[in-house]
């Protein structure tokens, strides 16, 4: 059992996490009131450093009001940053070229993050990739990011389209929710803390993803281009935020509060808190050092996205810019 339970941190489905920072920048030329910007996150631990960004003044520092939003499903962000609710999705960014190539929505792509953090989770009885052969399995939406890694892990082993059911839930902590309620549903893709809680409740990884598919790059920031396009300022603000946020949560003498945002936010046990933290930090599988972008593991997302979904995809420059990551380094200092 694990406990407490993982969806005690929505309530409702979705919780709009509005922490803004009261501070006023002042910067080199004196300074207006803050900026505000909207930001849209998973409900899982990769939101670290978005709320201790937010929380220890990384932000506001930078003149920024941040206002988080956490969101229920990859199709309620893309949705939401299609319609202006939020300016700026830190997320998968598989999403991005689905709004780019599906819902021809002229997006950018403008940091790295991580690789995923994922594992392949299944319930007791399973032993095998095999094994699931008619069985359903957990995605958040069905034709981006995780989804994909599952249609080509099971290809892998031989377990042809057809021969299971993918069934769509949402973001990681419904994933969880739904191997732990029901044991009919076999198998998901799972990052942090859930990873932590799903083998605490006694369910089995079959591996990383990175270790079985290769380099990955999943979650980054991205953004409607037209947008940052006119707010270039800001968004090179928020990413170096970002950054100094990043780098302050993955800094061991801050172990301690960071484990304490983890408690408090995801709502875990100090163990769970301590155990998904040590993960997060280690960047051969947690947080990618300053956000920065694998252009070998984007080579193998879109390859992998070409051949589960069969669509031939653009060269990266479509989908990347990252003038505003460079002036970002710049005022952080490398």
């Amino acid at each position: 059992m694990v406990h407490p339970h993982p969806t005690a941190r929505l309530a409702p489905l979705v919780r709009l996490a509005v922490l803004a920072a009261a501070l006023v920048y002042a910067g080199p030329a004196g300074a207006a009131d803050p900026v505000l910007l909207r930001v849209n996150s998973f409900p899982n631990a990769k939101a670290l450093p978005l709320q201790a960004g937010i929380g220890k003044g990384f932000f506001a520092k930078r003149g920024l009001k941040a206002e988080l939003e956490l969101t229920e499903s990859s199709k309620a962000q893309r949705d939401g940053l299609a319609a202006g609710k939020f300016q700026i999705a830190q997320s998968a960014i598989d999403n991005a070229v689905a709004m780019i190539e599906g819902a021809k929505q002229d997006v950018v792509i403008l940091s790295g993050g991580d690789s995923g953090m994922n594992e392949f989770f299944v319930q007791p009885g399973i032993a095998s990739f095999a094994d699931l052969r008619g069985h359903v399995i957990l995605v958040d939406a069905p034709d981006t990011a995780y989804a994909l890694q599952v249609k080509k892990l099971l290809a892998q082993h031989g377990v042809e389209p057809g021969a299971y059911t993918i069934k769509p839930v949402g973001a990681g902590v419904f994933r969880l929710k739904g191997m732990l309620e029901d044991h009919a549903n076999a198998a998901a893709i799972l990052n942090l803390p859930f990873t932590v809680q799903a083998a605490q409740a006694g369910m089995k990884s079959l591996g990383r993803t990175i270790d079985l598919l290769g380099p990955y790059q999943a979650a980054g920031g991205f953004a409607l281009r037209a947008w940052a396009e006119q707010n270039r300022d800001t968004v090179e603000r928020y990413l170096a935020a970002y950054v100094e946020s990043l780098r302050w949560v993955r800094d061991p003498a801050n172990r301690a509060e960071a484990v304490g945002l983890l408690v408090s936010e995801q709502k875990l046990s100090r163990d769970i808190a301590e155990r998904t933290y040590d993960q997060l930090i280690d960047p051969a599988f947690g947080f990618t050092p300053d956000a920065r972008f694998d252009m070998e593991g984007f080579r193998n997302m879109m390859a992998l996205r070409a051949e589960v979904e069969g669509k031939t995809t653009a060269a990266p420059e479509r989908y990347l810019d990252f003038s505003y990551y460079e002036r970002a380094m710049q005022m952080v200092g490398k």
